[in-house]
């Protein structure tokens, strides 16, 4: 792949195979960007998983970096109104699941209550291919919405593995506080460390990386 100037400029600032504490990291995928808007921090961790294997959590980091997300809420009745009391801004059943199927997406993430899972899984294909479909391991099928609004509100974020055993999360925004990115940092290195399959032989976490949207990755000490 071919690098730009300034990326490459960047990379003559560090060391690239060294391990850097996760402080040291965040300061310096801070020095190393370049880019002319606020970029994301993210960090990735190369796991040691079989094919047959995955990480999937929610979490919800210490310092909150994004805006609130538009919370679509499949229910009825009562749950419906229980929804639209949490802040859902969206609430609906059969009208919401056809004016989907007509090419309707405007909305972040969206939760369900478990007898509205028959007809909502008619939208997988639509709904599974943006990472949208309501799912008991993150949370939002259930009936609770009112714990399950509140969390997202305060910014729970779902994290999972790809195919190649490799977990992204956005950690921040080169603009905040390089404390408070560390922090969410060492908070989603810890989530992750505690969803360790049982049949996991070996190191479960090889590797960890940070950097910046635009910017080279900094590898970070995690033993």
């Amino acid at each position: 792949m071919k690098r730009g100037k300034n990326y490459l400029e960047a990379l003559k600032k560090y060391d690239k195979q060294k391990q850097y504490s996760v402080d040291d990291a965040v300061g310096l995928v801070k020095e190393l960007s370049y880019a002319k808007f606020d970029e994301t921090v993210e960090v990735s961790i190369r796991l040691g998983l079989k094919k047959s294997q995955n990480v999937r959590d929610t979490m919800v980091l210490p310092h909150q970096f994004t805006e609130e997300k538009k919370i679509l809420v499949f229910a009825k009745g009562e749950k419906a109104e229980e929804a639209k009391a949490a802040g859902a801004a969206y609430v609906g059943d059969d009208d919401l699941i056809e004016k989907i199927r007509g090419g309707w997406l405007d909305f972040d993430v969206a939760v369900a209550t478990p007898d509205m899972m028959k007809d909502v899984g008619r939208l997988g294909p639509i709904l599974g291919r943006r990472g949208l479909m309501p799912n008991p391991k993150t949370q939002t099928v259930t009936f609770d919405i009112q714990a399950a609004l509140a969390e997202l509100k305060k910014g729970r974020v779902e994290f999972r593995s790809d195919k190649t055993g490799v977990v992204h999360l956005p950690v921040g925004k080169v603009s905040m506080d390089p404390a408070q990115v560390s922090e969410n940092a060492r908070a989603f290195m810890a989530e992750v460390s505690k969803r360790k399959p049982a049949d996991v032989k070996g190191d479960f976490i090889r590797s960890v990386a940070v950097s910046s949207t635009m910017g080279p990755g900094v590898r970070v000490e995690f033993k």
